[in-house]
This record gives structure tokens, sequence and C-alpha cells, in this order.
């Protein structure tokens, strides 16, 4: 079954892409070449589905062997029958072992065809959609201005298609997210800077588009729409940017200092059919960066491989590396986790290195590898890097910013060890008391200690009787702060000046609080065993607050 492509079609003008083009076009992380006898120079004409009760497809097409275990003669077969019919390459699942068995290579040798591998993040379906956009590809004629551009350099598309069409550029993706805008010099007018600094266009211009039918007429459009001139917003053009049927997203030109110029519509056109590659490119290199993602969180998580991590990162399974773990503070709400995400990233390259970040609720996991060899100066390594994240990370997000620094362990097999460590260090960190902003767990061990024995007791009521529980019972009833006064002095060892200071009291007011908390509690104060239970209890009330 042909799923698309250009065989058959008479006075087709050009030969179809390179198999070499097609996974460059595609990006990492759909395919994995196993064998090319003839090279990736072989032309593509199409993909098909191979299926064993059809005819044989036209030549030239990449044949997926959907359901057909590669270490079985049937897939052997296959590939012979691929040959015969002038097929350019087969695709087979990641089958059972991981690895191609050394009969179907011999008999892809043999038999002149390149074999390749779907990876196993990467399904069927997904494997097609990607194979058709590249496909469409083949043989577009390109402005040396943009076909001198690398794969996925959106910035430098936007600027070079202002350049061709006189204007100031934006391009968007199909959410009317802008994915890059050009850096025209020129006053650009309210829309066009609401949309640039908020990264999206306004979801009031967006929501009046969609009820005046524009996008379906965008999307259903092969061509330029212009939009002329009202009020204060400028003369706009407008394009759909498509691969292999698919919509990826648009290109949007609004006049800049002057009317746009004749050509402007017949650039944007030629620009959009170039522009297909690079969109296709960034969406290959943001689902590989989920993949990157998911595949960390696994791990982290004790459910995934470290092998997997290796392949899709480059990262060494062996070597130095370690976890951190971030919290911002209240400030950061769930739509700023992508800025912080972005400031990690940005910092960590500071230090020539590159992390693999993981958001996770209220905060992010910060994965390091490729430490100093030496364990001593691996430790000295994140040290630093943990204090100057703690600094930026505080600068933009403010004073509640906390860092939990993990163990550094000897590979990425042991990161769920450091991911724990990290945890329980920034747990401690947050505890009340606790002013270090950044620690590895062995820095606030007694906190960590004390937070287990307190998980122990969660749930615990207070014991009827004692001390703390009249006290709680009585500023219930009262509405008072005996708790609190009970809480500061224990905590200033019975220091009057400084409970007071810190309670924002008179001594003498204190000392008056101090004497009404023992007369309605019965607390005895001289009594270690009487302090020692209180403190706990105490622990217990914000230890179950916390956790409420």
């Amino acid at each position: 079954m042909v799923l698309d492509g250009t065989a058959g079609r008479e006075g087709a003008a050009t030969a179809g892409p390179t198999l070499e083009r097609l996974l460059s076009v595609m990006g990492a992380g759909a395919l994995e070449p196993c064998v090319a006898p003839r090279g990736l120079g072989v032309t593509v004409e199409g993909v098909a589905v191979l299926d064993p009760l059809e005819p044989g497809p036209p030549r030239g097409q990449v044949l997926l062997a959907v359901g057909v275990d590669p270490q079985s003669a049937a897939a052997v077969e296959a590939v012979r029958e691929a040959a015969g019919s002038g097929a350019a390459a087969v695709v087979f699942g990641p089958g059972r072992s991981g690895r191609p068995p050394d009969a179907l290579r011999a008999a892809a040798e043999d038999a002149g065809t390149a074999v390749l591998f779907r990876t196993a993040w990467c399904g069927w379906t997904e494997l097609v959609g990607a194979l058709r956009a590249g496909l469409v590809l083949s043989g577009v004629p390109a402005d040396p201005a943009l076909a001198a551009l690398a794969p996925g350099d959106m910035n430098g598309l936007a600027d070079a298609v202002a350049v061709l069409v006189g204007g100031a550029v934006t391009i968007e993706d199909v959410e009317s997210r802008v994915l890059a805008y050009s850096s025209t010099k020129e006053d650009v007018d309210e829309l066009r800077r609401l949309t640039i600094l908020g990264r999206r266009v306004p979801e009031w211009r967006v929501a009046a588009m969609r009820e005046a039918g524009f996008f379906r007429a965008l999307w259903g459009s092969g061509d330029v729409i212009h939009r002329p001139a009202h009020g204060e917003n400028p003369e706009r053009l407008v394009v759909a940017v498509r691969a292999g049927g698919e919509v990826l997203g648009s290109i949007w030109v609004a006049a800049a200092g002057g009317d746009l110029p004749p050509h402007a519509a017949d650039a944007l056109r030629s620009a959009a059919r170039v522009a297909a590659a690079h969109l296709l490119h960034h969406r290959s290199h943001r689902a590989q960066a989920r993949l990157v993602e998911d595949a960390a969180r696994a791990l982290l998580d004790g459910r995934g491989s470290a092998g997997v991590l290796a392949e899709r990162t480059g990262i060494p399974v062996h070597g130095h590396c370690a976890v951190l773990a971030v919290r911002p503070g209240a400030s950061c709400k769930g739509e700023e986790t992508g800025r912080l995400c972005a400031l990690l990233t940005v910092r960590c390259g500071v230090y020539d290195l590159t992390p693999v970040v993981v958001p996770v609720d209220q905060g992010a996991l910060v994965l390091v590898s490729a430490l100093h060899q030496d364990g001593r100066a691996a430790v000295e390594q994140v040290a630093r890097l943990g204090a100057s994240l703690a600094r930026q990370v505080a600068d933009v997000f403010g004073p509640e910013a906390r860092i939990g620094l993990g163990t550094v362990v000897d590979g990425l097999a042991d990161l769920p060890e450091s991911r724990r460590s990290a945890d329980l260090a920034l747990r401690a960190l947050r505890s009340a008391g606790e002013r270090r902003t950044v620690a590895f767990a062995s820095e606030v061990a007694e906190t960590i200690a004390l937070n287990e024995m307190l998980d122990r007791l969660e749930g615990c009521a207070l014991a009827p009787d004692t001390p703390v529980a009249r006290l709680v019972a009585f500023d219930a009833g009262h509405g008072g702060t005996l708790v609190r006064t009970l809480r500061a002095y224990l905590d200033h060892f019975g220091h009057v000046p400084d409970t007071a200071r810190a309670l924002g009291v008179h001594a003498n007011s204190l000392r008056h609080r101090i004497g009404r908390l023992t007369e309605v509690s019965g607390l005895d104060l001289r009594s270690p065993d009487a302090r020692l239970l209180a403190q706990l209890q105490l622990r217990l009330l914000d230890h179950d607050d916390r956790e409420s």
C-alpha cells in the first residue's frame, strides 16, 4: 500500500530526495540505519507499507515492514523481495533483542538494499508522518540566502525572509506560538510587539481570527493571503507552511517603515517551501528533547534505563555525575517552569556542563554528567555549580529558592541514588529554621534524620493531658499565641532577649507570657524530658501542617 510518493506521476520534474537527505531532514530519534550496501545516496520516491498480499510497490519506496520480526526468516525474505522490486530501503521495528541479526544484515548486503530500524520510542504512525513530510522537500528551488541556513536555524530563517520580502517577519506554529522573529529595526506595530513579548499571538486576537474563519482559510489555502492595513495595523502577508500535506505553521510579514514591495508575495511563497525543512527540523528537535526528558525522568524515578538515556543524549554511561533538586520559591508558578529550566540550562553552560533539566512539581531536577574524574574534585564542582544556581534562581524567583545537591555517583545507573539524596537535602533546607540555601545531604544530616523520625510519627494525635495539648486547646478557644511563644522560647534555648526579639515583643511581656503558658499547660521548663517532649510535639505539629 503506497502512502505517499512521486512514483507513477507523469512529468515529474525532479527526482525524489536521497535517503541521506531524508534522514537528515527528519533528525535524530526516529530511524537508525543498520546497513546500506549502496550508500545513502539512493533516491527515495515514496513510502509504503510492506504487504505480502499485494503486488510489489513502485520502485524507490521506503518499505515499512510492520509486524515483521527482524529476527525471523520472513524478514530475510522481505529484504530479498524488496530488492527485486527496486525498493530504496526496508524499515523494521526494534525487535525483541534490540540488535540486528547477522542473517538479516547478510541478506541486505547480498541484495543491495538498505535496512533501517524504527526506534522504540517512535511509533509507526509518527514515522509515516515524518517520512511523508520529508518527501515533499525534494527539488524545492531555494534562494541562496535561505539555502545557506543551517537546518533548524529559525531566527536566521526569519531574518533571511525579512530581507527577501522587505518586511518584519514572525514565524509561528499552528497554535500561534512564536517560533522566531526577524530583528527588524524599524518601528513595529503594537500587535507585533505584544506577540513577540508574549511569545505568542494575544488570545483576544486569536479568538477574533478564529471567529472570522481566518484560520480555516489559511490552513486550507495553498497561497499567500493578503491582509490590508487597518487602523494602526500595517499591511500584512501570511502563508501556511506545509510538508507532506501536513500544516507545520505559518510565516507572517508586516510592512515596516513603508509599503511591502511588489515582489513580496512571490518571495514569501518561495520562502514557505524552504521553511518546511526548518520547521520540520525544529519539531523533530523538540520531539527529541521531549524523548530525552522522558528518558531522564524514567531513570531518576527508578523505572528507566541508563542505556536509553545515554543513547538519546550521548552522555557516557560511566563517569561521575549527580542530580541537583531545585525549588525556586512561591513566585514560580506553573507557567514559569519553562523559564526556570532555560535559566538552569544556560547557567550550567557557563560551567561547560551540558545538563538534562527535568521539570517536576514546583521545581526542576538537573542532571549533570561528565564531571571531573577525581571524586573530590567532582564534589567541589557540584558545590560550586549549586551555589551559582542558587544565586541566579534567587535573583529571578525570590529569596525562597533552595537547591539540594545529590551525591556524586559513578555512572548513570546510580542516578536514582543521587536524586534521593538531593530530594532529602532540599526538604531539609526547606525546614523551619534552616538558613542555608544550598547543601549536600551530608551537610544537613541532622535535619534529615529529624524529618525521618517525624515521618514515622506522622498522624499521631497529641497525647491528651500533655502540656502542648493543653496549650493548643487554649489557643484554639481564646485566639492566643501561647504555642507560638513556647516554640520560640525553646528554639532560643530559653534566652529571653533573643526570644523577645524573634517574637517582636518586650522582654517583660515575654516573661508574662511564659508565666501564663506554664500556668495553663503545667509545663515544667526545668525538666529535660518535658522540654524534649514539647519540642517533638511542636515539631510534629509543624510537620503535619507542611505536609497537609
